[in-house]
């Protein structure tokens, strides 16, 4: 229910407007007034336009049932599931005036356009138009505001006209005055107009239900039912109402506020109390009769004073649409907030209830709540406040400049040490304390109803933590570093002796805190929880409080032994107790944690259910009473996309993904929660699941699993949150293909490569049997062809054998004829040359001379014939074999009558048989063989016979 903007008005309507607007204008800046209400509130959470990413102002605020929030922002839908913004734009980019979510369809209006938005298979919100069913009726520049839910169908509202939807088709009603809301109260829609009252609607029209003078020209907000009767709102009137047709006024508190801030929502919750949503001056909360709980506003943390919107949702948190920025309030918490935004308070390190007084101690001073909730600063305390403490029904203030007491708004110095961390009371002694400061140990005891105080000496150090051992001994922990055990004389007018426990069990010596725990000398140090041991006058590690506390755990509260606080690892706070029968809760509100004075987290009882923890600009109210275990609702699963592919969410519950070997699968998850909380998931092989699996935190709604092996997987999800509460799981079955390799596909891959395998090693085989049946085939062939070869060989040389005995014999045989013609011929010629010499001898016998030349010129013939020795030469040359030929070419100077005398040496011949063939004497063969060896180049000691002989023949 919007009336900033009606700039889209007809012409008449908008100058009345405009009229009107400025006469609101004048009065509100003569009756505004800066009066400060109480500064307490619940938990509030802004989200800024760096957060949704979108346009400032946010008009029209709607709850699924599925927990999602839905805004009607100027830039386009936006949508919230209490960890992720998105953000949709309409088809033409216009503003969305208006939204209204529906199971599980969201419903928006904007400008000369309206429709709904539906999830696709994918999970992505689809925008669908109804006012294309209906183009000739909307108005130029109409825009829709509102948007109800009444008897099965969806209403639309505009200044102009009524749409009614019922799934089928749109029907228009036009009134003849300006709409500015409509309200459904039970099985009733009512229409309220600016100049014509209240319309009731009746099937397809609108009949007048009330009109009154009194509120003409009145904007009604809404109408509500409240004791029996109609309850109406207006944004500067105040509140009526209105019973059997009367109209009367209210009496409540808050119709002034209203008046004066311009009222622009109203809501009712489930236990009577009401929401005021102004345009001026934030929200205010009233019980069932209108008198003020709370007020909130930039004062006390809103980010934004203009409330545009706003809308409970089922868990009784209230959600705002701001001029600029969203807002959610935990109206359904127990626990409330004291704000100072402005930053006179500073960072509060102490807070305590003194005689029904709020005290504060900040590092800016000490101040007090008056009776209207309003800071008040007490003079003379400025500087930092360590310690508040009540003490024999007086109050002290540990403070930077010493020790004052304080009565009322007086801040009087009772000790001039400075630093007043802490205070104890010494067991078993009445009236004395021990307060340890920037300076060492410091007594202070009563007497005479005066305090006296002394230093104790003997040490100096910065003593921040102090606890009580037994009555004469005492733990002090150093400011920053170090840990003591000192002993005080019987009058506590001394320390007696000092004792450092540098390196007697603890690693660490910083940031040391010391506590007595169930009559325990417990340390909580870097290393964790250790305790002290008499026996062994030693620090060990405490497995007791390092199990049931945790190793990075401190205590923040003065109650050691009951109920006690302490701030976890995850940097939230916590309530833990020995006693079982009490239970353990945390303050689970994400936003606290950037709020805390790390290191001096401190929680303060006010009372048995009321503790006060302190933050940088205020402190938080905690009711321990009211605190019960948060209900977490299981996720859904909104999104799922396998390599950045999405794939339907439809069929999730009851199908199976699958998906590639090295594919990735990102799963987007949502939840009913509003606050507080985050997803875990677990993955277990087999399609089962594992009770005892280990479960990781989600960083936002998203996680991407990569590098799974292939198999089945069944991913849980639940929500959870930092108290240790869970939801039941969500799962979600996954089926991650083998790679082709190791598919069916690879498979009968393998069977192929397998049978071709076998069938390529069978031919082989076969090729290589009858190859070596070829090679033994050729090789015993060869064999034979080599024995035959060799037996023909052998034949061969048997056969050359036998001809070269049979030559062997005819050489001998012809040597032998040769020999035996060369002897008849030099017996011939030996004959011859006897009958020559008779002949010569005897000449003178002859009668004829002539008849004598005539005989020894035959005889001379017959001695030497030259067809004889060619003859020999031709026999010779046979048996020796080319012997002439070899000698020539070596000895080309050799005459014809050497190479006889070398064929008759060669024949193994004397000179003596030599000289009747040469016919010449055995001198001149003798003579001859000289030359002949001179010729052939021979030396002396070389035989002419041996050197003819090795000739080739």
């Amino acid at each position: 229910m919007k009336f900033l903007i009606l700039k889209h008005f007809p012409k008449n309507l908008y100058i009345l407007y405009c009229m009107k607007k400025s006469l609101i204008f004048l009065l509100f800046l003569f009756v505004f007034s800066s009066d400060c209400y109480s500064q307490f509130a619940p938990s509030i959470h802004n989200y800024t336009l760096a957060e949704y990413k979108a346009g400032n102002q946010n008009w029209d605020v709607s709850r699924a049932d599925n927990g999602k929030v839905y805004v009607a922002n100027n830039s386009g839908l936006l949508e919230y599931d209490a960890l992720v913004w998105k953000f949709y734009q309409l088809p033409n980019k216009t503003i969305v005036r208006s939204v209204l979510a529906v199971d599980d369809v969201v419903y928006t209006g904007s400008y000369e356009e309206f429709g709904y938005w539906k999830r696709d298979g994918f999970g992505v919100l689809q925008y669908h138009s109804l006012s294309e069913k209906i183009p000739n009726l909307i108005s130029p520049n109409e825009e829709i505001w509102e948007i109800v839910s009444f008897n099965g169908k969806i209403i639309f509202r505009s200044f102009l006209n009524i749409y009614i939807y019922d799934f089928e088709d749109v029907i228009q009603l036009r009134p003849s005055s300006v709409i500015i809301s409509c309200s459904v109260v039970d099985d009733d829609l009512f229409v309220s107009t600016l100049n014509q009252g209240v319309f009731l609607l009746k099937e397809k029209s609108l009949e007048p239900y009330y009109f009154s003078e009194r509120l003409l020209d009145t904007k009604i907000v809404s109408i509500t039912k409240y004791n029996g009767k109609l309850l109406l709102m207006t944004s500067l009137k105040g509140s009526y109402l209105l019973d059997k047709g009367t109209l009367m006024p209210t009496d409540f508190e808050i119709n002034e506020q209203i008046q004066r801030h311009q009222l622009n929502e109203f809501s009712v919750l489930e236990n009577g109390d009401m929401v005021f949503g102004t345009i001026k001056d934030g929200v205010f909360l009233t019980d069932s009769d209108g008198n003020s709980k709370f007020h909130i506003s930039k004062e006390n943390g809103l980010f934004n004073n203009t409330v545009l919107s706003q809308s409970i949702d089922k868990t009784g948190n209230l959600w705002l649409g701001l001029d600029n920025g969203i807002a959610n309030i935990e109206l359904n918490s127990s626990n409330y907030f004291f704000n100072d935004v402005s930053g006179k308070l500073g960072s509060v390190y102490d807070v305590v209830n003194y005689n029904g007084v709020i005290y504060i101690g900040t590092n800016t001073g000490l101040f007090w709540l008056d009776d209207n909730e309003k800071l008040q600063f007490i003079e003379g305390s400025q500087g930092q406040v360590w310690d508040l403490e009540i003490i024999e029904n007086q109050l002290f203030c540990g403070h930077n400049e010493g020790t004052f007491i304080v009565d009322k708004d007086r801040f009087t110095n009772i000790s001039t040490f400075t630093g007043g961390y802490t205070i104890k009371k010494v067991p078993e002694r009445e009236h004395t304390y021990i307060q340890g400061t920037y300076s060492g140990l410091v007594k202070f005891e009563k007497i005479d109803d005066e305090w006296q105080v002394k230093h104790l000496g003997k040490t100096t150090v910065p003593s921040r933590f102090l606890v009580f051992e037994s009555p004469r001994t005492a733990w002090v922990a150093h400011a920053t570093k170090g840990v003591y055990k000192v002993v005080f004389d019987n009058n506590y007018d001394t320390i007696t002796s000092v004792k450092n426990y540098h390196n007697k069990g603890i690693g660490s010596d910083f940031n040391i805190r010391v506590y007595n725990i169930k009559n325990d000398i417990s340390f909580k140090s870097n290393e964790g929880w250790h305790k002290y041991e008499p026996i062994l006058d030693s620090i060990v590690p405490y497995k007791l409080l390092n199990d049931l506390l945790g190793k990075n755990s401190y205590i923040i509260s003065e109650d050691d032994t009951a109920m006690f606080a302490l701030k976890n690892k995850a940097g939230f706070i916590e309530f833990k107790s020995f006693d079982t029968t009490r239970n353990d809760f945390y303050l689970n509100d994400i936003f606290l944690k950037n709020r805390y004075i790390v290191g001096y987290e401190n929680i303060s009882k006010i009372n048995d259910s009321i503790y006060a923890l302190n933050l940088d600009n205020g402190f938080m109210m905690i009711n321990n009473a009211s605190i019960s275990k948060t209900k977490l609702y299981q996720p859904s699963i909104e999104h799922v996309s396998v390599s950045g592919d999405s794939i339907s969410v439809k069929p999730l519950k009851d199908d199976t993904v699958g998906f590639k070997y090295k594919e990735s699968v990102t799963v987007e998850l949502s939840s009913p929660q509003s606050l507080n909380h985050f997803f875990e998931y677990t993955i277990t092989e087999g399609g089962y699941k594992d009770e005892h699996a280990i479960w990781y935190e989600m960083e936002g709604n998203k996680v991407e699993f990569t590098n799974l092996l292939d198999g089945d997987y069944t991913m849980s999800f639940r929500t959870s949150d930092n108290a240790g509460n869970v939801s039941t799981m969500q799962s979600l079955s996954v089926d991650v293909y083998p790679p082709w390799y190791r598919d069916t596909f690879g498979y009968v891959l393998y069977f192929l490569i397998a049978v071709l395998i076998i069938v390529v090693f069978y031919t082989l085989h076969n090729k290589k049997i009858a190859k070596e049946q070829r090679i033994i085939k050729i090789k015993y062939q060869r064999e034979q062809q080599k024995l035959l070869r060799e037996k023909t060989l052998e034949n061969e040389k048997r056969i050359v054998q036998l001809k070269n005995e049979s030559l062997q014999n005819e050489i001998k045989l012809k040597s032998k004829q040769l020999a035996n013609n060369a002897m008849a011929l030099v017996k011939k010629n030996e004959t011859l040359q006897d009958i020559k010499k008779d002949l010569m001898m005897n000449k003178d016998g002859f009668n004829n001379y002539y008849s004598y030349k005539k005989l020894v010129k035959k005889l001379d013939n017959s001695i030497v014939l030259k067809d004889e020795w060619e003859v020999f030469e031709n026999n010779f040359s046979q048996v020796h074999d080319e012997f002439f030929e070899a000698l020539k070419q070596k000895h080309s100077k050799l005459t014809p009558k050497d190479l006889k005398i070398c064929a008759y040496i060669k024949m193994n011949l004397s000179s003596k048989e030599i000289a009747p063939l040469m016919n010449i004497s055995v001198r001149g063969v003798e003579t001859h063989r000289y030359r002949l060896k001179k010729k052939l180049n021979l030396e002396n000691d070389i035989s002419l016979v041996d050197y003819l002989l090795n000739i080739k023949n």
